[in-house]
């Protein structure tokens, strides 16, 4: 099994005769990904890779069926295209844009939960549950169809990490970048638990970065609520206080949200923590050991 994605997944990808557009529609068709349609307004009737283009989401939904959407438009125009989105049905709203103002995404993220609508992002990768679907960016020859579930806040640590399972011979249940930005959708939390209620997925490998507590907080849940075996890795643990650090979540301020504390507190509560990527592997395999 898998979480959120699966081969009954019918994505629409808004902003699909766009430049990132046209050519992420035609990679994840290529995969095997259903998607099922795409929008541009103003560009009914034509097609993109042989996949029809609407000009709403509402017309997209209705014509297609879709479940699912991925955005590729411009970080001013992605708050009204997620709510368009949710307007139109979507169950799940994947926003790759980066850039998008924090304001803009509170207001997103508001409306989507007001309508029981699940957010992946922005400035995201996407998800992946492999030989089912992949809906966004992700190099898709590294990934292996298998039983370790993933969770990131890094796009290329994502695939870092994967490729070491991969190679390592644990494939993956689901990937899931959540976006590095200050406010995004689902989280550390959420998909812990999922992961958690999923029968197919028998090990996580978490990826976490500097910034905010989402990390402390995830450590805390693992030890409420997780059986799994997790294996987490943080980043940016060299980085200078009140420096951000690639991502705009990515930043210690007021003395806070520095990796040290992030890897103490997995430790704190029996979470093994990786000191360089290439250990996940190793780690998840001693913990399913035991």
């Amino acid at each position: 099994m898998s979480i959120l994605i699966n081969k009954n997944t019918r994505l629409i990808v808004q902003g699909i005769t766009g430049r990132d557009g046209s050519f992420h529609a035609s990679k994840m068709k290529e995969y095997g990904t259903n998607v099922v349609g795409g929008t541009s307004p103003g560009k009914a009737g034509q097609e993109v890779c042989g996949i029809p283009v609407f000009n709403t989401m509402k017309d997209a939904v209705a014509a297609t069926q879709a479940n699912t959407s991925i955005i590729f438009v411009p970080a001013p125009f992605a708050k009204d295209a997620m709510l368009e989105a949710i307007d139109g049905g979507i169950q799940l709203v994947i926003c790759i844009t980066e850039g998008v103002p924090t304001l803009d995404a509170v207001a997103a993220q508001h409306y989507a939960k007001v309508h029981g609508v699940k957010v992946i992002g922005p400035n995201c990768p996407g998800l992946i549950s492999p030989e089912e679907s992949m809906a966004g960016i992700m190099p898709t020859n590294i990934f292996k169809k298998g039983h370790t579930g993933v969770i990131s806040r890094s796009g290329t640590l994502t695939y870092e990490v994967v490729h070491n399972l991969t190679q390592a011979g644990l494939g993956q249940s689901t990937a899931v970048g959540v976006g590095g930005d200050p406010v995004v959708g689902l989280y550390f939390e959420e998909l812990l638990q999922m992961f958690q209620d999923d029968p197919e997925t028998d090990s996580i490998a978490l990826i976490g970065e500097i910034g905010g507590d989402a990390e402390e907080r995830a450590a805390k849940f693992i030890k409420e609520h997780v059986t799994k075996p997790v294996a987490v890795f943080i980043s940016g643990q060299q980085a200078p206080p009140g420096k951000q650090m690639g991502h705009a979540g990515a930043i210690i301020s007021s003395g806070s949200g520095s990796a040290s504390e992030k890897i103490a507190a997995f430790e704190a509560v029996g979470v093994p923590v990786a000191r360089e990527t290439s250990e996940i592997p190793t780690l998840l395999k001693q913990q399913m050991k035991k």
